[in-house]
């Protein structure tokens, strides 16, 4: 009996010691009070680091100085992948992949399986929700690997995901393939749109929304500066070579009378800080109306900024349009700040706020400061590139089509004639390399089979994905544009005018204070996750955020 006494301790003690064991390796979830009530996702399209302390003292303390100083800012942030857009930037942002892994290669790429380009989040066998044009036709189909708001509703599918922006794919990537609602605009009709991927008809308070006007008063409206303009001492003078005007306007002065400039449709909007504003407004409609966060689940909200990209295209980066939309983004988010305050509660939300790209300063500008900058012919070198391919390897039209500085070959016909698609890209990439502006190329064989360990040609990898992109990587030297216009800017390129941008966590459980080590955009993701005690996106590398000075 002692013996068995004995015995029976023993195996006690071992459930004891393995049920601990277990426990320590496999945690219980964490209760739903230690959970934010709702996440929100904010992408400032176009926004470059140095946009932030550059109109620093004009910033009112509500908006972006109150992230900075009771968050953490990462304050050497980049994009590791070229190239710099926006779809594969939300897309990193909320998939914590790059390209590579999660398919999204461009705002479009040439698809070979239909013989065209294909736009992002374009999706033919969807139906528009709120229009009766092809505005809403738009879903995350071509998004290859899961989103951190996917993750949320598979482990939680009473959380609700709400995504809102002015551009299509603004919405569609945050809100991944589960997501409740992606709302965006359109500009035809001046409102908010969705999907039948999502939904089958508009919420009441979204018709409530657009009933309202609000888009519709702004196209109509004059936008003047919010300071003095003899304040806007960081940015160049109001008239300057480097910026274009808005349709009917004789120069890119101020007031800009959108009314006269608008068209037929409502487009206007989104190049000016209103659609900021508009966006904001549908973004605290969400939250009332859905009710997000007043549930024992976490909720999310993305909310993408456009409006900054279109201003920073049009009239470029030091013009008094882009500082005045960014003095006035300013205050939007204080004022959606307050919003959450009030709605949900101080420290019971968490906010990311972070962008999709950066962009380069207008070449001209560059170059007439004898900057390294200028523009690059591409028409011309394709051309002369077809002529050259037919030359060497027979009178067939070898280049099927040029985007994103990239070269799509006809495969289908290298194989046809029984030659090596390796040596044709070698041949292509080669020939490529007298162009002005280019600094150097490389070939989808090469991105494919060989292992880029660091450097820009790892940002270019990291990029590829050999179903998508091209066979000839084509990369311009820094400030240089693809492109012929000397006005207003772009971007796209792996130099940290495009890469570098900011990203700053605040709220609940978020320590106040900032890092100056490298990070990366696809550690969001995976550091959202991480706070929610969810499993992590599904192409992420897990590489989670350290909160440490």
């Amino acid at each position: 009996m002692k013996l068995m006494n004995t015995l029976c301790s023993i195996f006690l003690m071992f459930l004891l010691f393995t049920s601990a064991g277990w426990a320590q390796e496999f945690p219980e979830s964490k209760p739903t009070a230690d959970n934010p009530k709702l996440v929100v996702g904010i992408v400032v399209d176009q926004l470059r680091y140095d946009y932030i302390p550059l109109y620093w003292d004009k910033f009112e303390d509500g908006g972006f100085k109150r992230l900075v100083k009771q968050g953490f800012s990462f304050n050497n942030n980049h994009f590791n992948y070229f190239p710099t857009y926006t779809g594969p930037g939300h897309a990193s942002v909320y998939t914590g992949a790059t390209p590579s892994v999660n398919g999204i290669v461009g705002n479009a790429w040439y698809d070979r399986s239909i013989d065209k380009s294909m736009y992002v989040v374009s999706d033919s066998t969807v139906s528009s929700v709120g229009t009766d044009n092809d505005a809403g036709k738009m879903s995350p189909r071509n998004l290859l690997s899961t989103t951190v708001t996917d993750e949320l509703k598979s482990a939680s599918p009473e959380s609700k995901v709400i995504t809102v922006s002015i551009k299509d794919r603004g919405a569609v990537l945050p809100a991944g393939h589960l997501g409740d609602a992606a709302y965006w605009y359109d500009s035809e009709t001046g409102n908010f749109v969705s999907s039948s991927w999502y939904i089958s008809e508009l919420p009441e308070w979204v018709q409530n929304f657009n009933e309202k006007g609000l888009a519709k008063d702004f196209a109509n409206s004059t936008w003047e500066t919010l300071l003095p303009i003899g304040q806007y001492a960081e940015s160049n003078e109001d008239d300057t070579p480097y910026e274009a005007t808005f349709e009917n306007e004789d120069a890119p002065v101020f007031p800009h009378d959108l009314g006269a400039n608008r068209g037929d449709d409502y487009g206007i909007v989104s190049s000016s800080p209103y659609g900021n504003t508009l966006i904001a407004e549908l973004a605290k409609s969400a939250i009332e109306s859905e009710d997000l966060g007043s549930g024992e689940a976490t909720d999310f909200l993305g909310v993408s900024f456009s409006s900054t990209d279109y201003v920073g295209h049009r009239f470029g980066p030091h013009s008094i349009e882009l500082q005045d939309t960014y003095l006035r983004l300013d205050r939007t988010i204080a004022d959606l700040l307050d919003d959450l305050d009030k709605e949900i509660g101080k420290g019971n939300y968490v906010v990311v706020l972070t962008s999709d790209h950066g962009a380069v300063d207008v070449p001209q500008e560059l170059i007439d400061k004898k900057l390294p900058g200028g523009y690059f012919d591409s028409d011309t070198a394709v051309e002369e590139l077809s002529v050259y391919l037919k030359t060497e390897f027979g009178d067939q039209e070898w280049v099927e089509d040029y985007i994103n500085q990239q070269v799509y070959l006809d495969r289908d016909l290298v194989q046809k004639k029984g030659l090596s698609l390796k040596i044709i890209q070698e041949k292509a990439a080669d020939f490529l390399l007298q162009f002005e502006g280019v600094l150097s190329t490389n070939t989808a064989h090469n991105l494919q089979y060989k292992n880029y360990s660091s450097g820009q040609q790892k940002m270019y990898q990291n990029g590829f994905h050999y179903g998508r992109s091209g066979d000839v990587y084509i990369q311009l030297k820094s400030g240089w544009l693809d492109s012929n216009y000397p006005t207003g800017t772009s971007h796209g390129s792996p130099y940290n005018y495009d890469t570098h941008v900011p990203l700053i966590f605040y709220g609940w459980n978020v320590p106040q204070g900032q890092s100056s080590r490298k990070t990366v955009i696809p550690q969001i993701a995976p550091t959202i996750s991480n706070m929610l005690n969810i499993a992590l996106p599904s192409g992420s590398e897990a590489n989670i955020l350290q909160f440490e000075e």
